[in-house]
């Protein structure tokens, strides 16, 4: 049956936040699924996108500063400018901060937004907001990206359609979660940390001592028990609709492609090594697995980006060193397996980070600029999109909102801009509200 697992994380607002879909038992096996595929199936009666681009979307959880990062200001004052460098990149005339030396080599991969304006500074709003494209609402609980193209598209091969890797998303106002669009659409969240050595993933690894041998046997006693109960003609109708979800269940457990997805060893070191053996860059490549084994949305999530103190140290020791190294790797990585033409990948934040530097040596929340990375899905590389002032405090060229964000994403991936989706009271709900960034599309 589906089960909510509770964690907790904490930013500077000290609420604790509650995450996320979790599959629960499944007779012995202790996997899972069966009624969540049920509900899969029964919702995706509707007419699936011909366009078959999937998506790894990067969530930075906190706010990261764009001062800091992307859009540096190099002739503010030093209250503005901060304590970094600006170096070169690969695209004439674009700098970046010295933290981020592998993303300003690579920055011809990339397409950068710095004229993003979140119109928003709070955490919790900022994660159901940026994820959905839709302002909150109290009375309509908008999906997240994922879930509407698990939704709207339904599965590419065993794998779940959306998978989110790691709990830093906010979810007390619906981020991260699939809202109106119902469970079955929500994500199948690991929260396991793929680079630790014993790592393994609740739900499609069987637990100890449960050999793939025991599965087959203990799947072979379903049958037969299955056919006992045809036999003796109860509710054959049912038991033959029960039949087909506990199948798929186990497909997805016993299918090759499953196990194959999460089998990072088989990458060699140098790969690993590559993305970085910390669990941001191991999530990253394990996220390219899961897109070659058919899942199309994932979610990778990391936290702890809420500067309000010691925004250079932790930018610099801490936040950036996984985020450069990983990123870049990543992009590199499907452009070199053929992968980055149907693939998108998407850095989004919660928000920017206030110009003047705190007493603290921080930033706080800043709701009028920041700056979004997307590459691949046919973006030109090396575009750098728009400017914030000289304070980097607004955007004053080609200032682009959440909501068309988002509706880029919607339309790298093929999705009708005219969706719509239907309330629990029958209502529709259409799902895409902004306009696409002219100057990607």
């Amino acid at each position: 049956m589906l089960t909510i697992s509770h964690r907790s994380s904490r930013s500077c607002d000290g609420v604790s936040r509650r995450s996320f879909l979790q599959v629960g038992a499944l007779g012995g096996l202790g996997l899972g699924l069966p009624q969540w595929l049920a509900r899969q199936a029964s919702a995706h009666a509707k007419g699936a996108s011909t366009a078959d681009v999937n998506c790894i979307l990067i969530w930075t959880q906190g706010g990261t500063s764009h001062h800091d990062t992307l859009d540096p200001k190099p002739e503010a004052p030093v209250s503005v400018k901060g304590e970094y460098d600006v170096i070169n990149t690969a695209v004439p005339g674009v700098h970046f901060t010295e933290v981020c030396g592998n993303l300003a080599r690579e920055a011809n991969r990339f397409s950068i937004l710095r004229s993003w304006n979140p119109k928003n500074g709070s955490h919790g709003i900022a994660d159901q907001y940026v994820m959905t494209g839709n302002r909150f609402n109290p009375g309509m609980a908008y999906p997240t990206l994922g879930s509407v193209v698990s939704w709207n598209k339904g599965f590419k091969s065993e794998m779940p359609p959306f998978v989110q890797m790691g709990t830093s998303i906010d979810n007390r106002f619906g981020g991260g979660t699939s809202g109106i669009l119902g469970l079955e659409h929500g994500p199948f969240v690991i929260s396991a940390d793929p680079a630790a050595k014993n790592f393994v993933v609740r739900d499609i690894t069987p637990p100890a001592g449960v050999t793939a041998d025991r599965v087959v046997r203990r799947r072979k006693v379903l049958s037969m028990v299955d056919s006992l109960q045809r036999s003796s003609s109860v509710q054959p109708a049912s038991y033959t609709a029960i039949d087909e979800h506990y199948k798929a269940a186990l497909d997805m457990v016993t299918a090759p492609a499953t196990s194959k997805a999460f089998t990072l060893e088989e990458e060699g070191s140098k790969v690993r090594e590559a993305y970085g053996m910390n669990k941001f860059g191991q999530s990253l490549l394990l996220s390219r697995r899961m897109i070659e084994a058919g899942v199309r949305f994932v979610t990778v999530t990391d936290g702890g980006w809420d500067t309000h103190q010691n925004n250079f140290k932790s930018l610099k020791d801490r936040l950036m060193p996984r985020v450069d190294q990983g990123l870049p790797q990543l992009v590199k990585d499907l452009e070199d397996r053929g992968m980055l033409d149907n693939t998108l990948v998407v850095w989004l934040t919660d928000f920017g980070r206030t110009p003047k530097i705190n007493s603290a040596s921080g930033r706080d929340h800043w709701a009028d600029s920041g700056f979004v990375v997307m590459a691949g899905a046919g973006l030109p590389g090396g575009s750098v999109l728009g400017a914030t002032d000289a304070e980097g405090g607004k955007p004053i060229d080609s200032e682009y909102f959440t909501e068309d964000v988002v509706a880029t994403i919607y339309h790298k991936l093929g999705m009708d801009p005219e969706l719509h989706a239907q309330s629990p009271d029958g209502r529709p709900v259409k799902l895409i509200n902004g306009r696409t960034i002219r100057e990607w599309v």
